[in-house]
């Protein structure tokens, strides 16, 4: 029975199932309810984009469905309101297989009324959704795209992780059965090519073929599938991309190989197409930790918050998923508890941790109608306080949407050699096939004797050797392997960097963006001066005891301060011990005699409620201890500047790269560090999204940006720069964003990210000339005919190992 094709699909099916219609021809209804859609909206152009490619027929989907898009659990979950006042969601659109189908699911979204905006990603299917509610369901956007025979699911994070889990596993399979394979390969030709040299037998070489045939068969079928994969769909969309030429170029030579195996005359060369393979391959498989890498640092923002809060109602306490808090609920957090959402303190006061936004060293004490943040944590006392923000739209949640938008959208930054190697490839496919013809109808002769050829066999191996000889492997080698050496010897000196891309842009940087707290300062206060009105052994113990019972900074960094000054210090067993919200503490305590002191620590405020007149004036952290209504001994804290703070800034003011410091720190402290290092550019009191879009817009003024942090604050800010760089010691958040890790947490390591990474780029760029250079030179030699596939491919070699030589240079002081 005859096959036709369907008018809409473009798939062959069989006539006896046909829905026929005039001169059309449908395989379903499905596709002809789409056809005539297409045909009465105007959209019938989309057949002229799809050209003779096919699709699969619409999805048949029950609609029965539909409603739960307008349900509130659903829009609470997924839809969020824009700055604008619209509604937004992000959605998996299925069937996607084009950039025709692209085109017509934008199109028919941007023609319905009340669709603001909808962008899809055609390597991802994710489609960024903006709609006017009051004009709009979504349920109806749904009904729409399904309506042209595409399927549309909300997009959810956890799908994203399998998706990206089971990818990272593909590709680490292929690339060992590829590394596995290679090795081998190269086992062989150590062989072969000694044998050619000193002499080898016709059964051997035969026997070292097949072996390389067996062994490269897997490496390009089965690791190389993804570079065939990529080509077809870059065909697809008319590009010849660098997939493209890596399935070309191996394909080419691959295929010459085997009339070698099979009889002809000349040298195979499956060593070449499986290391073709291999290296391209681990750079792809880099590529896919670096996405898999920003779904789990995704992840583990959103698991430092509590899943549950205690909601307060009719004198009750009742457990609450965040999601289902509303605006007006009252919740109570105990001492060490984090903030869930932002909201406003109602009953009780204490000390608030809020280095995780705002970068401050120093806990905030907070009292009734103050605002408390998410993310931010209670220190010492209970609080009640009232919702005043739904869990999507508060602080934290809000810096980890940033950060999620941060990390979809940054730009991959495009190497030199990838720049060039997009009119590479089609310039030398375009110069072995003209090669090929000339050879071919011409019959030139003008090179090695390939008497006992024919002339096809001999055009082809001499297109054969054009591929070979600018086969892209010195090319591909001049970024990596100057990479490979500088990320070798950044690493001896503490320094990760994450991608080896990161040394082009650090070393055309030029502008570098401080945090202030753990990166130009040590982040820990440290006592600077202690002075002890009676300095009896016995007063001081009882001054370790009371520090002993407090996990505040002040008195953790004053007990640090005893036990470096005191040997043998005693804990004494006080009573009645209080803990003074923001302010300090005191206890009681009674000797052996039954003798009771009054013993307090604290700030000057303290000393006051306990009717005690000190005078103690001081721009640093003051900590006042007292026995018996009598002050004994008094101390100031600062956090103090790293020792190689100054050096830094001094180097990249001289390479005349701008510095700012940014911190949330208030504008005292600010100034006084920025007048030490010698900064004329620094803000005070900056939030992790004024962070972010200060960042932002630096890089609107072309700035190329490093920005240095270590806390979680500095998250959002990291990820759009264009180098993130952490401190070893940094929050696990920070760590996970950047680019750049100094696992020594020192400045100094940073001085010298940036010496060799220059060093490096500059070795890059005399790579990529000479590369360029060896193709200009060989390439007219190979098209003439006087190079032969073997010497190709030693040429090809020796290019690559004059690109290892000079990289190694950069060992060299």
């Amino acid at each position: 029975m005859s096959k036709i094709k369907c008018n809409h699909c473009h798939l062959e099916f069989e006539e006896n199932i046909m829905i026929k219609e005039n001169d059309l021809n449908f395989c379903c209804k499905g596709c002809q309810g789409v056809y005539h859609l297409l045909k009465n909206d105007g959209l019938d152009s989309f057949y002229e984009k799809l050209g003779n490619k096919t699709i699969a027929p619409p999805i048949e989907l029950n609609n029965d469905d539909i409603s739960k898009f307008d349900s509130l659990n659903f829009l609470d979950n997924y839809v969020s309101a824009t700055n604008e006042g619209f509604s937004q969601i992000d959605l998996i659109i299925e069937g996607i297989h084009c950039a025709a189908c692209i085109w017509l699911n934008e199109k028919i979204l941007y023609d319905t009324k009340g669709i603001v905006e909808a962008n899809i990603n055609f390597t991802t299917n994710k489609a960024r959704i903006i709609w006017d509610d009051e004009k709009l369901k979504l349920s109806e956007i749904i009904l729409k795209i399904r309506s042209i025979g595409y399927n549309a699911y909300a997009y959810d994070s956890s799908v994203a992780d399998v998706q990206a889990s089971k990818a990272k596993r593909d590709y680490f399979i292929r690339m060992m059965v590829a590394v596995v394979c290679s090795m081998n390969i190269m086992m062989l030709s150590v062989a072969k090519y000694t044998g050619f040299f000193t002499g080898i037998s016709k059964e051997v070489k035969d026997m070292i073929h097949i072996g390389e045939f067996l062994l490269s068969t897997p490496v390009l079928f089965y690791s190389g599938w993804i570079f065939f994969k990529g080509a077809y769909y870059g065909l697809k969309n008319r590009m010849i991309n660098m997939d493209f030429l890596v399935a070309t170029g191996a394909t080419s030579t691959y295929i010459y190989s085997l009339f070698i195996l099979f009889g002809a005359k000349g040298e195979s060369y499956f060593d070449s197409v499986s290391m073709i393979i291999t290296f391209v391959l681990v750079g792809k498989y880099l590529e896919v930790i670096g996405k898999k890498s920003a779904i789990d640092t995704l992840d583990k923002i959103k698991s430092t918050l509590p899943l549950e809060a205690v909601v307060i109602k009719d004198n009750q306490r009742k457990v609450v998923a965040l999601n289902s808090l509303n605006i007006g609920d009252i919740i109570e957090i105990k001492a060490g508890e984090k903030v869930p959402v932002d909201g406003k303190i109602v009953f009780g006061s204490g000390s608030f941790d809020e280095s995780t936004l705002t970068g401050e060293s120093i806990p905030i004490y907070k009292k009734v109608n103050d605002t408390v943040y998410s993310g931010t944590i209670n220190i010492d006392s209970l609080v009640q306080f009232e919702v005043t923000k739904s869990f999507k739209n508060s602080t934290f949640s809000s810096i980890v949407a940033l950060l999620e938008d941060s990390l979809n959208s940054k730009p991959a930054i495009q190497t030199k050699a990838a720049e060039i190697s997009k009119g590479f490839s089609i310039t030398i496919l375009s110069l072995a096939f003209a090669t090929f013809v000339v050879w071919y109808f011409f019959g030139l002769d003008l090179g090695f004797d390939y008497e006992g050829t024919d002339t096809f066999e001999r055009s082809f191996i001499v297109a054969v050797s054009v591929v070979v000889i600018a086969c892209p492997c010195a090319l591909a080698l001049a970024t990596p392997m100057a990479s490979l050496i500088g990320i070798s010897e950044l690493a001896k000196k503490g320094l990760l960097f994450k991608e080896a891309k990161f040394i082009e842009t650090l070393a055309s940087a030029n502008c570098v963006v401080f945090d202030k707290t753990g990166t130009l300062t040590k982040g820990e206060l440290s006592v600077v001066k202690a002075r002890f009105l009676d300095e009896n052994i016995y007063k001081i113990q009882l001054l370790y005891s009371l520090l002993n019972a407090s996990k505040h900074p002040v008195s953790i960094s004053i007990k640090k301060y005893l036990e470096s000054k005191y040997e043998n210090l005693e804990i004494k067993n006080l009573q009645n011990v209080k803990n003074i919200e923001a302010k300090g503490m005191s206890a009681i305590y009674k000797n052996i005699e039954d003798k009771e002191f009054e013993i307090i620590g604290g700030n000057v405020e303290l000393l006051r409620e306990f009717e005690i007149n000190y005078k103690f004036d001081s721009s640093k952290t003051v900590y006042l201890f007292a026995i018996n209504k009598k002050v004994i001994a008094t101390f100031e804290l600062e956090d103090k500047i790293k020792d190689d703070a100054k050096e830094i800034i001094e180097y990249l003011q001289n390479k005349n790269i701008d510095v700012v410091m940014l911190t949330g720190d208030n504008e005292q402290v600010a100034s006084k560090i920025a007048k030490e290092l010698n900064i004329k550019k620094y803000f005070a009191k900056q939030t992790p999204v004024s962070k972010a879009n200060f960042i932002k817009e630096l890089k609107k003024e072309n700035k190329i940006v490093v920005m240095v942090g270590d806390g979680v604050n500095d998250s959002v800010a990291l990820t759009n720069s264009d180098v993130a760089v952490a401190m070893g010691s940094s929050a696990d958040i920070s760590l996970a964003v950047s680019d750049i890790v100094l696992l020594n947490s020192t400045l100094k390591s940073l001085k010298e990210a940036f010496e060799i990474s220059n060093k490096t780029y500059k070795y890059i760029k005399q790579n990529l000339s000479l590369s360029i250079i060896y193709n200009i030179v060989t390439i007219p030699l190979a098209m003439a005919g006087y190079v032969i596939p073997l010497i190709a491919a030693l040429s090809m070699s020796l290019s690559s190992l004059m690109v290892v030589l000079n990289s190694l240079r950069i060992k060299m002081k």
